[in-house]
């Protein structure tokens, strides 16, 4: 999906989701990350073993505190 772009003026950014799971089995944690920009045209299959450098952050929204994960860095592993 694009998004408008704050930096350009009536400029566009791409931007998709990826959900990533550590490794460890079924109880290990997982998040669901914004990925922006070039990086939003990557895509993996599901499954795949990569390697991600994530950015948390918190915002607050009419009293309420939210966490965004932004993926920074996706590197798929051989």
């Amino acid at each position: 999906m694009m998004v408008p772009s704050k930096k350009q003026e009536g400029g566009q950014l791409a931007k998709c989701y990826i959900r990533l799971k550590e490794l460890g089995g079924d109880y290990a944690d997982e998040y669901l990350a914004v990925m922006f920009g070039n990086l939003a045209q990557c895509r993996f299959a599901e499954g795949s073993v990569v390697a991600a450098s994530l950015e948390f952050r918190t915002h607050e929204s009419n009293g309420a505190y939210y966490q965004d994960v932004i993926a920074k860095d996706v590197a798929p592993l051989n």
